[in-house]
């Protein structure tokens, strides 16, 4: 039966009932768990039935079911965009130089994967919210915050319409665009088909007039590795760098490596055997044996190698015993032998015959022989695999450094990269041996392979400076958690990528940056994603709930729990948090399902850190013997369709490749079909499964949306205000705090001081005192929604209510730009409300006795010549002159998030001096009694006319 809604529907239907009812009748060994969420629970089992279900039908038809067409909410606004032909030739020259002349060899040729069938055009989706699309295109702006994202699915399945609903969702958070290439995938398209496609979409980035420092490149489990693979390359031709990169859940060792690769998978919905099809025209290819037979026989012997034989009664029993095991070996695609391999006088692999196009490990555990043919010992048995293992790319290919992303020589010399580790995942282990290799390149360096020296290894290793890395690892959580995007864990994966990439950004251009946080209206929060334990949100969970609800037991993920190790083990914040100071260029972090946050064990604890180095890049007996198992059980139940398919594959082989003069596309290349009679490709169909899982994924963006509405919409509610008695007994000075105020009259500890380089606004007040008690009231646009403004430094403010000169990294992008409180003195209107007119310029009586103005800068009607930047009539970059003296560049106040500078006058030495505070201050001394803020062409004119 065909993949489709309806049939997959009946497959994963009884999964999803049997889980909901186990759930309920079970809830003890899941209590600790992830799975304690019913939501969770049931997402983790849907996805893993679904991927079984898959496994009977072939390639084509799971690719064809990830890509169908997929309604956009109202509340997204999504745009195509053709990548030019000028960038993907650009891209493929950058590869060719990575690769090399060996790796070009190794590949096939430096053409074949620049071929696009139909000359069909590189295609990407801009994803932006439609509220952020309507302000940046008010003021003409390109966005100063944009998200390259590669959607994962093992490279060979997946697309941007299956993925939109976790790009939205970052979009919204991070206040982005996010730009998805719809790049080319394996078989069809190998390794280097899809790594050019999304190195061409970066490039167009840049020719598009998009600084680096505004780009941050992200992507999840296959995605997550090429962008590993795209920041080498960027870093090895000198191509300018991003600001960061965000890695979910990376696949970046394709060789099968590492020790949790032989656990099981019970935290997990990836396959533990790896990803199994029914043959087809793309899956698998020809084996070993084929491909050979082909070289050095001509055509009519061909068939004669790959037909299966025939047992003849009249033969002898020993020649029937062989055939009969030949064609086992052929149908499972991998022989055994109960003898050892044969050594040499040092107990290394010796290669068969002095075969100089056979290379053997350093520690002779295994090699690769002609056409991919790859040889393991295993204790006594030697394991000869002859089938094509990965569908991304050759078995000799497995080991490239831009295949398998932790074998290369340095990860050095990388911008500051968020590495996000799900504990209960198969690939954990790589993904935390690539984190610690970034931050310390040269003690993590890999083994030379058959597609690098070690002499090649040492000088590129000491080449660059350690990466800075923030490691997350979250307790039992699966692979690419953020795929189910509808629970609790997931929204504490989202908010640390958008603080991440936020300081990213904040640190490349030297501004700050304000992301979404929306965890007093998020509907996850509050009533979302029931737990079988409890419905209270993570805030409202005593400490021994907690305490019940973490993890007893994590030897399948290897992390002690936080009740083993409550001596040393302490909570030291939650997801999301401003980030820590790098120690020896790391944040190494563990974070639980409730997003608290514990130190990460260190090095020698971690399995994936006390390898030796021989050991990396060789396939390890656990894995192996999954891939085994499900091997002959798919291609014994498939057989017929194997062989056959297989034969067909090698007499279109025999007609010749199109057009690639000297070169061998990889057996899977669709680039070495010959293209004439090619079937026409099918067009992308609408799935009613598919839109289903999407409006699932984005229920809890929708529902946080409505919230947001109605929080904007909703009366004003005045923050609490907390009076500060001076210790020196000179001024008061009144705190207005939303996001930090308490039940107690002390405020709350201001965040560090910020660097002297940010632009900052400065509050002047001079004169008289205030009462002691005297408050002053604080407008506010949204009585729930915050926002926080992040800089290089961490995060300096937490509340859009705070927030009073809001400002964005490009002039414009604002929701408003307001005055500051210091300069009001009674209770403002809402920014809804109508402002006062007849306003001469923009002028703010002193302190007391004033009248009432608009929260907005305004731009009075009468003002009809003014040049100033304005959305909806608020004025943004502007300079402010007090009875004609110029005061200070106010275009500050549009990057002082938080951060309001006074300025005090010292009485001895006539100077002024200017202290940080943590939240707005109002002044205590008498103002002057007019200000007004002039332009930049305003200024021009009245100096043109004094001269």
């Amino acid at each position: 039966m065909p993949v489709n809604t309806i049939t997959v529907a009946s497959a994963v239907t009884p999964t999803v009932m049997a889980t909901y009812i186990s759930h309920y009748l079970n809830r003890g060994p899941l209590r600790q768990k992830p799975t304690a969420h019913i939501s969770y629970h049931e997402g983790l089992e849907l996805i893993r039935r679904f991927l079984h279900y898959a496994s009977f039908h072939t390639v084509e038809e799971l690719q064809a079911f990830t890509s169908q067409w997929v309604p956009v909410p109202t509340w997204v606004h999504v745009r195509e965009e053709e990548i030019p032909a000028a960038q993907l030739a650009q891209s493929a020259t950058y590869i060719q130089a990575q690769l090399g002349e060996e790796g070009i060899k190794q590949v096939g040729g430096k053409t074949w994967w620049q071929w696009r069938r139909d000359d069909a055009a590189l295609k990407a989706e801009w994803i932006e919210m439609r509220k952020d699309y309507t302000e940046r295109k008010k003021v003409a702006s390109k966005g100063q915050r944009i998200l390259l994202y590669v959607h994962g699915g093992a490279y060979f399945f997946g697309s941007v319409d299956e993925h939109r609903y976790q790009m939205q969702r970052h979009a919204r958070k991070l206040r982005a665009r996010v730009l998805a290439p719809r790049y080319r995938l394996a078989p069809q398209f190998p390794f280097p088909c899809g790594l050019m496609d999304c190195l061409a979409t970066y490039l167009h980035l840049l020719e598009q007039g998009h600084a680096p420092s505004t780009i941050l490149l992200a992507g999840d489990s296959a995605g997550g590795g090429m962008i590993l693979s795209i920041l080498v390359i960027l870093r090895d031709q000198g191509i300018p760098l991003p600001a960061g990169g965000i890695l979910i859940s990376p696949w970046v060792d394709l060789t099968h490596s590492f020790p949790s690769l032989s656990g099981d998978s019970k935290m997990d919905y990836i396959p533990p055997h790896g990803f199994v099809h029914k043959p087809s025209a793309s899956w698998p290819p020809p084996n070993a044996d084929d491909l050979l037979a082909s070289e050095r026989s001509p055509r009519n012997s061909i068939h004669k190698e790959i037909k299966a034989p025939r047992l003849s009664l009249s033969r002898p029993k020993e020649e029937k015993e062989a055939e009969k095991v030949a064609r086992t070996d052929r149908v499972r695609g991998f022989s055994l032998s109960e003898t050892a391999a044969p050594l040499d006088v040092n107990g290394l692999l010796k290669p068969p015959g002095d075969n100089p196009s056979m290379y053997i490990s350093p520690n002779g555990k295994y090699s690769i022989g002609p056409k991919g043919v790859m040889s393991v010992q295993l204790e006594e048995t030697r394991i000869e695999i002859k089938d094509q293992i990965q569908l991304y790319a050759a078995n000799h290919l497995l080991t490239h450094p831009l295949v398998s992303p932790a074998l290369q020589p340095s990860l050095g010399g990388l911008p500051p990269l968020l590495i996000q580790v799900g504990g209960g995942e198969l690939l954990r282990d790589e993904q935390i041996y690539i984190a610690h290799k970034a931050a310390q390149p040269l003690a993590y360096l890999p083994p030379p392979s058959n597609s690098q020296t070690a002499e090649s290894i040492q000088a590129q290793a000491a080449r660059h400076r350690p990466t800075n890395v923030q490691l997350q690892v979250w307790d039992d959580l699966c692979h690419v958690a953020p795929t189910l995007s509808f629970t609790r864990p997931a929204k504490h994966m989202y908010r640390s990528i958008a603080q991440f990439g936020a300081w990213a950004l904040a640190r490349a251009q030297k501004t700050t940056i304000d992301i979404l946080d929306d965890d007093s209206i998020s509907f996850v929060s509050t009533n979302s994603s029931v737990s079988s334990e409890t419905s209270k949100s993570d805030d409202e969970l005593t400490a021994e709930e907690i305490k019940l609800s973490m993890p007893q037991s994590a030897q399948h993920v290897g992390f002690e729990s936080v009740d083993k190790k409550e001596s040393k083990d302490v909570k030291v914040g939650k997801a999301g948090d401003p980030l820590p100071s790098f120690e020896r260029h790391m944040i190494r972090q563990r974070v639980d399902r409730h997003g608290f946050v514990y130190p990460l064990p260190p090095p020698t604890e971690l399995a994936a850190l006390n390898m030796t180095t021989d050991d990396i890049g060789v396939p390890k007996p656990g894995p192996l013997h999954k891939w085994m198992k499900a091997q002959e059980q798919w291609n014994t139940k498939f057989a017929k369709q194997k062989l056959k398919m297989q034969k067909k594959r090698m007499r279109d082989m025999e007609k010749g490749y199109e057009g690639f003069d000297g070169e061998i596309p990889p057996p899977t290349a669709l680039a070495g079909r010959r293209v004439k009679g090619m079937q026409i490709e099918k067009k992308k169909g609408k799935s009613w499964g598919m839109s289903l899982w999407s409006l699932w994924g984005s229920k809890h963006d929708e529902a946080t949306i409505v919230r947001e509405e109605q929080a904007d919409n909703a009366p004003n509610t005045q923050p609490s205000t907390t009076t500060a008695q001076p210790t020196d007994g000179s001024t008061n000075a009144i705190y207005t705090n939303t996001a930090f105020s308490s039940s107690t009259d002390t405020p709350s500890k201001p965040p560090p001081i910020p660097p002297k380089s940010r632009r900052r606004a400065i509050s002047r007040s001079r004169g008289s005192k205030l009462a002691p008690n005297s408050h002053t009231a604080h407008p506010q646009s949204r009585s729930r929604s915050r926002h926080s403004g992040v800089t290089d430094k961490g995060q300096i403010a937490q509340s859009m209510e705070e927030l009073e000169h809001l400002a964005p990294p490009h002039p414009g992008f604002a929701d408003a730009t307001r005055i500051a409180p210091e300069r009001l003195s009674s209770p403002l209107p809402s920014p809804g409300l109508e402002p006062e007119r007849n306003v001469p310029g923009i002028e703010v009586e002193g302190i007391e006795g004033s009248r009432p103005q608009s929260p907005q800068t305004l731009i009075p009607e009468s003002d009809t010549g003014s040049t100033r930047p304005t959305r909806g009539g608020v004025a943004y970059p502007f300079r402010l002159k007090v009875d004609g003296r110029e005061v200070n560049a106010s275009t500050a106040t549009l990057h002082s998030l938080h951060s309001v500078m006074v300025e005090e006058e010292e009485e001895e030495k006539g100077k002024e001096k200017v202290v940080d505070g943590q939240v707005d201050i109002v002044g205590a001394r008498e103002r002057p009694g007019v200000e007004r803020f002039v332009t930049a062409q305003e200024d021009l004119n009245m100096v043109a006319k004094s001269e």
